[in-house]
């Protein structure tokens, strides 16, 4: 597998998910969190992931250290890869607890999260030990200490799920090496248009994110729902015309074409119409279970990225004279739910 030294900062749903399969294959990996029963039930019975097939339902036993016994440097590391899988609000926080433990001179982190905190983890810790990757279309949960649920198929040759890219777009053997390690999880890619990929990602989590926390209904039932499945739609109309000005080339936004996505919030009735086609059969192709991460923190209580997500196309937007309606009033939905003043329902987004 290797002889680097591997560190997940943050094992959630997509940390431990992808700490699990490369502890499978041998990694020297460690997975690092806050959430003491979560750790400790690591370390007492395994790590237990499942899928949609058999041959991802495993268990593996991986190294997990709690937050707070994280051992001085020189007692722990240090790590060549250190994957950032934190919510993006952590984001300074954990490069700046990762970075008395990163190997020198090479090593280097990665953000392998939601939004774009690639410029705030080379604040940190220098643009040349920054490296972005994007999960796209993974739809990972965790429900329970010690247990990662994926809820969609694998990508295969069908959707490459894992994409890694310089800041500056040049194609490097490490980003090689961090595909490479990342396809023994799942179908993984070089980028050379790392930000194009981060948009497209955000575009994404804007469409499928906030309904689902806001109504406290699954991704299908949203994409089964007429006026969720508009409201979906012009959410993500609104961040591809925010990603354009910010001069950015999209790729399909769950399975649209960011063109059509675009014409759909232009008005465009037959746009319209194709990109509620495609929801609608994507949700023939999903687990009924399948809740976003926003949901997923809604469910547990915690406070979301809504601010990072949505609300960052909103302040983008601005700056651009692009409205963003429709994303800046369900930021302030999400936020009431946040505060306890309403609960998730469809009600919640009415009138958006």
């Amino acid at each position: 597998m290797g002889s680097e030294r591997i560190a997940i900062f943050g094992a959630g749903a997509v940390g431990a998910h992808v700490g699990g399969y490369l502890c499978r294959e041998g990694a020297n990996v460690t997975l690092i969190d806050p959430w003491a029963d979560h750790v400790n039930k690591m370390n007492a019975d395994g790590l237990k992931l499942t899928g949609l097939t058999e041959a991802e339902c495993f268990t593996v036993r991986p190294k997990a250290v709690l937050l707070d016994d994280l051992p001085a440097p020189g007692d722990i590391g240090p790590f060549d890869i250190v994957f950032i899988c934190t919510k993006s609000a952590q984001t300074k926080q954990a490069a700046r607890t990762m970075l008395p433990h990163l190997a020198a001179p090479d090593g280097f982190m990665v953000s392998l999260q939601n939004s774009i905190n690639e410029p705030t983890i080379a604040e940190v810790a220098a643009p040349e030990r920054t490296v972005g990757c994007i999960a796209s279309q993974i739809s990972v949960s965790m429900w329970e200490a010690g247990a990662v649920r994926r809820n969609v198929k694998l990508g295969g040759d069908e959707h490459t799920v894992f994409r890694v890219g310089e800041l500056d777009g040049r194609v490097t053997e490490r980003v090689r090496r961090v595909a490479e390690l990342l396809s023994t999880v799942d179908s993984a890619k070089v980028t050379a248009t790392l930000m194009g990929e981060r948009w497209s990602k955000l575009c994404t989590n804007c469409l499928r994110n906030p309904v689902s926390a806001a109504t406290g209904l699954a991704t299908n039932d949203c994409d089964r729902d007429d006026a969720l499945r508009g409201l979906a739609i012009r959410l993500g109309a609104e961040a591809v015309a925010v990603a354009r000005a910010e001069g950015h080339t999209l790729n399909r936004i769950s399975k649209i074409d960011p063109d059509l996505l675009y014409a759909a919030g232009q008005g465009d009735a037959a746009a319209f119409k194709a990109c509620e086609d495609i929801l609608l059969a994507g949700a023939e192709r999903r687990s009924d279970l399948q809740r976003p991460s926003m949901a997923q923190d809604i469910g547990k209580g915690l406070k979301t990225e809504i601010d990072h997500i949505n609300g960052l196309v909103v302040r983008v937007g601005t700056t651009h004279g692009i409205p963003t309606p429709a994303n800046a009033a369900i930021v302030e939905v999400v936020k009431r739910i946040e505060a306890g003043e309403i609960a998730p329902s469809p009600a919640a987004v009415q009138g958006i």
